[in-house]
Protein backbone atom coordinates (compact mmCIF):
# COMPACT_ATOMS: atom_id res chain seq x y z
CA UNK A 1 0.00 0.00 0.00
CA UNK A 2 1.12 3.56 -0.60
CA UNK A 3 1.50 5.43 2.69
CA UNK A 4 1.83 9.15 3.31
CA UNK A 5 4.62 9.91 5.73
CA UNK A 6 3.72 11.31 9.14
CA UNK A 7 6.89 10.55 11.00
CA UNK A 8 10.14 10.72 9.08
CA UNK A 9 12.16 7.56 9.34
CA UNK A 10 14.82 7.94 11.99
CA UNK A 11 18.04 6.06 11.30
CA UNK A 12 18.95 3.60 14.03
CA UNK A 13 22.66 3.73 14.58
CA UNK A 14 24.18 0.88 16.55
CA UNK A 15 27.84 0.94 17.42
CA UNK A 16 29.76 -2.22 16.70
CA UNK A 17 33.16 -0.82 17.62
CA UNK A 18 35.84 -1.19 14.99
CA UNK A 19 33.67 -3.66 13.02
CA UNK A 20 31.17 -0.96 11.97
CA UNK A 21 31.53 0.01 8.29
CA UNK A 22 29.89 2.77 6.29
CA UNK A 23 28.30 0.27 3.90
CA UNK A 24 26.55 -1.68 6.68
CA UNK A 25 22.80 -1.81 6.06
CA UNK A 26 20.66 -0.28 8.78
CA UNK A 27 17.62 -2.26 9.98
CA UNK A 28 14.26 -1.24 8.52
CA UNK A 29 12.03 0.89 10.72
CA UNK A 30 8.84 -0.79 11.92
CA UNK A 31 5.78 1.04 10.63
CA UNK A 32 1.98 0.87 10.74
CA UNK A 33 -0.45 2.75 8.51
CA UNK A 34 -3.38 4.76 9.88
CA UNK A 35 -6.06 6.36 7.70
CA UNK A 36 -8.62 8.74 9.24
CA UNK A 37 -12.20 9.33 8.05
CA UNK A 38 -14.27 12.22 9.42
CA UNK A 39 -17.74 10.63 9.55
CA UNK A 40 -19.21 12.72 12.39
CA UNK A 41 -22.02 14.84 10.85
CA UNK A 42 -20.85 18.24 12.05
CA UNK A 43 -19.92 21.56 10.47
CA UNK A 44 -16.85 21.79 12.72
CA UNK A 45 -13.59 20.77 11.08
CA UNK A 46 -11.33 18.63 13.24
CA UNK A 47 -7.66 18.32 14.12
CA UNK A 48 -6.21 14.92 14.98
CA UNK A 49 -3.32 14.39 17.39
CA UNK A 50 -1.13 11.30 17.61
CA UNK A 51 0.23 11.29 21.15
CA UNK A 52 1.13 14.98 21.53
CA UNK A 53 1.75 15.73 17.85
CA UNK A 54 -0.87 17.29 15.59
CA UNK A 55 -0.94 14.88 12.67
CA UNK A 56 -4.05 15.98 10.77
CA UNK A 57 -5.14 19.58 10.29
CA UNK A 58 -8.59 20.92 9.46
CA UNK A 59 -10.32 17.66 8.49
CA UNK A 60 -13.81 18.39 7.15
CA UNK A 61 -16.91 16.23 7.35
CA UNK A 62 -16.99 13.31 4.89
CA UNK A 63 -13.30 13.72 4.07
CA UNK A 64 -10.51 11.25 4.69
CA UNK A 65 -6.74 11.18 4.71
CA UNK A 66 -4.60 8.43 3.24
CA UNK A 67 -2.40 6.22 5.36
CA UNK A 68 -0.04 7.98 7.72
CA UNK A 69 3.20 6.32 8.80
CA UNK A 70 3.19 5.68 12.54
CA UNK A 71 5.46 3.72 14.80
CA UNK A 72 3.70 0.56 16.02
CA UNK A 73 2.62 0.19 19.62
CA UNK A 74 0.17 2.02 21.84
CA UNK A 75 -0.73 5.41 20.32
CA UNK A 76 -2.99 7.98 21.93
CA UNK A 77 -5.32 9.43 19.28
CA UNK A 78 -7.10 12.66 20.20
CA UNK A 79 -9.49 14.83 18.20
CA UNK A 80 -10.23 18.51 18.78
CA UNK A 81 -12.12 21.20 16.95
CA UNK A 82 -9.92 23.00 14.43
CA UNK A 83 -7.41 25.21 16.24
CA UNK A 84 -8.48 24.08 19.72
CA UNK A 85 -6.45 22.13 22.25
CA UNK A 86 -9.53 20.94 24.16
CA UNK A 87 -10.09 17.24 23.44
CA UNK A 88 -13.45 16.15 22.09
CA UNK A 89 -12.45 12.51 22.41
CA UNK A 90 -9.29 10.55 23.07
CA UNK A 91 -8.48 6.85 23.04
CA UNK A 92 -5.40 4.67 23.28
CA UNK A 93 -5.12 2.44 20.20
CA UNK A 94 -2.72 -0.41 19.49
CA UNK A 95 -1.04 -0.49 16.07
CA UNK A 96 0.90 -3.51 14.84
CA UNK A 97 3.92 -3.49 12.56
CA UNK A 98 3.24 -3.68 8.82
CA UNK A 99 -0.55 -3.47 9.14
CA UNK A 100 -2.98 -0.83 7.91
CA UNK A 101 -5.87 0.57 9.94
CA UNK A 102 -8.76 2.98 9.43
CA UNK A 103 -9.99 5.25 12.20
CA UNK A 104 -13.53 6.52 11.64
CA UNK A 105 -14.65 9.51 13.72
CA UNK A 106 -18.33 8.69 14.24
CA UNK A 107 -21.62 9.81 15.79
CA UNK A 108 -22.88 13.31 16.54
CA UNK A 109 -20.27 15.67 17.96
CA UNK A 110 -21.77 15.67 21.47
CA UNK A 111 -21.33 11.89 21.65
CA UNK A 112 -18.41 11.47 19.25
CA UNK A 113 -16.35 8.29 19.37
CA UNK A 114 -14.14 6.10 17.18
CA UNK A 115 -14.63 3.02 15.08
CA UNK A 116 -11.17 1.51 14.66
CA UNK A 117 -10.76 -1.19 12.01
CA UNK A 118 -7.84 -3.26 10.82
CA UNK A 119 -7.65 -3.19 7.03
CA UNK A 120 -7.14 -6.55 5.33
CA UNK A 121 -5.05 -5.56 2.34
CA UNK A 122 -4.27 -9.03 1.01
CA UNK A 123 -4.32 -8.95 -2.78
CA UNK A 124 -7.52 -9.97 -4.58
CA UNK A 125 -7.60 -12.43 -7.47
CA UNK A 126 -6.70 -11.26 -10.97
CA UNK A 127 -9.26 -8.84 -12.39
CA UNK A 128 -10.83 -8.32 -8.98
CA UNK A 129 -10.94 -5.58 -6.35
CA UNK A 130 -12.04 -5.58 -2.72
CA UNK A 131 -14.88 -3.57 -1.20
CA UNK A 132 -15.90 -3.06 2.44
CA UNK A 133 -19.24 -1.61 3.62
CA UNK A 134 -19.69 0.38 6.85
CA UNK A 135 -22.91 1.94 8.19
CA UNK A 136 -21.94 5.19 9.94
CA UNK A 137 -25.32 6.93 10.09
CA UNK A 138 -26.34 7.21 13.77
CA UNK A 139 -30.09 7.26 13.14
CA UNK A 140 -30.38 4.98 10.11
CA UNK A 141 -31.89 1.49 10.28
CA UNK A 142 -30.03 -1.66 9.28
CA UNK A 143 -28.83 -1.12 5.72
CA UNK A 144 -27.67 -3.38 2.91
CA UNK A 145 -25.33 -2.73 0.00
CA UNK A 146 -26.13 -3.93 -3.50
CA UNK A 147 -24.52 -3.54 -6.89
CA UNK A 148 -27.09 -2.10 -9.28
CA UNK A 149 -28.43 -4.79 -11.59
CA UNK A 150 -27.46 -7.68 -9.30
CA UNK A 151 -30.13 -9.81 -7.64
CA UNK A 152 -28.16 -10.64 -4.50
CA UNK A 153 -27.02 -8.04 -1.97
CA UNK A 154 -23.28 -7.66 -1.59
CA UNK A 155 -23.68 -6.98 2.16
CA UNK A 156 -26.84 -7.42 4.23
CA UNK A 157 -28.35 -5.57 7.21
CA UNK A 158 -25.63 -3.55 8.90
CA UNK A 159 -26.66 -1.36 11.83
CA UNK A 160 -24.83 1.79 12.93
CA UNK A 161 -21.09 1.06 13.38
CA UNK A 162 -21.45 -2.40 11.85
CA UNK A 163 -19.32 -3.34 8.87
CA UNK A 164 -18.44 -6.12 6.49
CA UNK A 165 -15.12 -7.72 5.70
CA UNK A 166 -13.46 -6.79 2.43
CA UNK A 167 -15.32 -8.65 -0.33
CA UNK A 168 -14.02 -9.41 -3.80
CA UNK A 169 -15.89 -7.77 -6.69
CA UNK A 170 -15.21 -7.54 -10.40
CA UNK A 171 -13.13 -4.59 -11.52
CA UNK A 172 -15.11 -2.27 -13.81
CA UNK A 173 -14.97 1.19 -15.37
CA UNK A 174 -18.43 2.09 -14.06
CA UNK A 175 -20.34 0.50 -11.19
CA UNK A 176 -23.34 1.84 -9.27
CA UNK A 177 -24.02 0.89 -5.65
CA UNK A 178 -27.38 1.10 -3.87
CA UNK A 179 -27.89 1.32 -0.11
CA UNK A 180 -31.17 -0.37 0.76
CA UNK A 181 -33.42 -0.54 3.81
CA UNK A 182 -34.46 -4.18 3.52
CA UNK A 183 -37.25 -3.63 6.03
CA UNK A 184 -39.08 -1.37 3.59
CA UNK A 185 -37.37 -2.29 0.33
CA UNK A 186 -36.46 1.37 -0.15
CA UNK A 187 -33.22 2.48 -1.76
CA UNK A 188 -32.13 5.08 0.77
CA UNK A 189 -29.15 6.43 -1.16
CA UNK A 190 -26.85 5.44 -3.99
CA UNK A 191 -23.61 6.28 -5.73
CA UNK A 192 -23.33 5.96 -9.50
CA UNK A 193 -20.65 5.33 -12.11
CA UNK A 194 -17.80 4.51 -9.74
CA UNK A 195 -14.60 3.14 -11.24
CA UNK A 196 -13.42 0.02 -9.43
CA UNK A 197 -9.82 -0.66 -10.41
CA UNK A 198 -8.30 -4.12 -10.46
CA UNK A 199 -6.27 -4.78 -7.28
CA UNK A 200 -7.89 -1.76 -5.62
CA UNK A 201 -9.27 -1.63 -2.07
CA UNK A 202 -12.35 0.48 -1.36
CA UNK A 203 -14.52 1.36 1.62
CA UNK A 204 -18.12 2.37 0.94
CA UNK A 205 -19.69 4.05 3.94
CA UNK A 206 -23.10 5.45 4.78
CA UNK A 207 -22.86 9.00 6.06
CA UNK A 208 -25.08 11.66 7.57
CA UNK A 209 -28.44 11.56 9.31
CA UNK A 210 -31.68 10.09 8.05
CA UNK A 211 -33.50 12.88 9.90
CA UNK A 212 -31.49 15.70 8.25
CA UNK A 213 -32.44 17.65 5.13
CA UNK A 214 -29.30 19.79 4.76
CA UNK A 215 -25.81 18.82 3.63
CA UNK A 216 -25.66 16.33 6.53
CA UNK A 217 -28.56 14.28 5.16
CA UNK A 218 -28.20 10.55 4.56
CA UNK A 219 -25.78 9.72 1.79
CA UNK A 220 -23.06 7.32 0.76
CA UNK A 221 -19.37 7.88 0.09
CA UNK A 222 -16.54 5.76 -1.27
CA UNK A 223 -12.79 6.08 -0.96
CA UNK A 224 -9.87 4.05 -2.20
CA UNK A 225 -7.25 2.94 0.28
CA UNK A 226 -3.87 4.46 -0.60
Amino acid sequence: MKIKSLIAAVAITTLFGSCMKEQDVQPAQPVAGLSVVQASPTSDNLDVYVDNTKAVFDLAYAKNIDYLNLFPGSRKITITKKGSQTPLYSEQLTLKDNLGYTLFVVDKLESVKYLFLEDDLTQPAAGKAKVRFVNLSPDAPALSLAIAGKETDLVANKLFKEYSNFIEVDAAEKVSFNVIDKGTGTTETSIADVKIAANGFYTIWVKGLKSATDDKKLGVAIYQHK
